[in-house]
């Protein structure tokens, strides 16, 4: 089913302002680990806009709940995938769901604006499918996971991917519950599209450089892109594919597999993430050439 949602919560009001905030805070974002914090936590003067920090607070405690009743009550893993339009998290999902063993139970909430393409590719799978159009909304957040976790068997899954919207900056601050938020980008969007958009890689476990077979046709330098990522987030994985062909799949499978085992029942490695904190505890970088 698809869902063409409306808000009507006053909690819902305040997400344009916050949208103005973020893409104000990315204009001027510092790059490197100086900027520790991401938007909406810390130590950041608010300037009387207490009440979009409140907001951000409600949202964040509703990823909370989401997670406790998904990952810990129902005993599925949870990956979130985020990126621009056209960066490939279709492909690397239908990738990842084609690798699976036979017997994995998957589902997938797919966050567009319109339309059932990506639903129907994922459902020409085999994977249960919850359709979710947000309309003037350019990102997922809790309560319209909410809405396509109606749609869907919690005690029948074994897995949860969750595409969101096509979006480079507004997800950032709208965590949805998940053990590991991949956020994918590709060669196509230019190799500075990494330094553009700091606030969203810091928001994120791990990074996808996506479409690495056409790099050399539209002139990006895959080790600058690979180097910006790590100079933002420290310790961050890196993975490149060519999710068309099919590769590098296997390394990003292992990642998720290891996420899946390491914080199945580690429910303060999720809030501490979502609290801000950084990435990489042991300082050092993965390499998945």
């Amino acid at each position: 089913m698809t869902y063409n949602y409306v808000h009507d919560d006053p909690l819902q009001h305040g997400i344009g302002r916050i949208v103005d905030r973020l893409l104000d805070a990315g204009r001027n974002l510092p790059i490197g680990p100086a900027r520790a914090h991401r938007f909406g936590h810390g130590d950041h003067d608010h300037d009387g806009d207490d009440a979009e920090a409140d907001i951000l607070e409600q949202f964040a405690q509703q990823a909370d709940d989401l997670h406790e009743r998904i990952v810990h009550e129902h005993g599925i893993y949870v990956a979130e995938f985020l990126g621009a339009t056209g960066a490939g998290k279709t492909r690397l999902i239908e990738r990842l769901i084609e690798r699976a063993p036979e017997d994995e139970r998957i589902g997938v909430i797919v966050g567009d604006v319109a339309g059932e393409d990506d639903a129907t590719r994922f459902r020409e799978r085999g994977a249960e499918v919850a359709n979710v159009n947000t309309g003037k909304e350019c990102h997922l957040d809790p309560e319209f996971v909410e809405r396509g976790l109606s749609e869907l068997d919690l005690d029948a899954l074994d897995t949860l991917y969750i595409e969101n919207v096509g979006n480079m900056v507004c997800p950032a601050d709208f965590p949805l519950g998940a053990q590991a938020r991949v956020l994918v980008v590709s060669t196509t969007e230019g190799d500075d599209v990494v330094r553009k958009h700091p606030l969203l890689f810091q928001a994120c476990d791990a990074t996808v450089i996506n479409k690495t077979d056409i790099a050399d046709a539209v002139g990006s330098d895959l080790d600058l892109m690979e180097s910006d990522v790590r100079d933002i987030v420290p310790g961050m994985d890196v993975f490149r594919t060519d999710a068309e062909h099919g590769e590098g799949i296997e390394d990003l499978a292992a990642f998720l597999d290891d996420r899946g085992h390491a914080h199945a029942h580690d429910h303060e490695a999720y809030v501490s993430k979502t609290a801000g904190h950084a990435h990489g505890d042991d300082g050092h970088a993965s390499e998945h050439d």
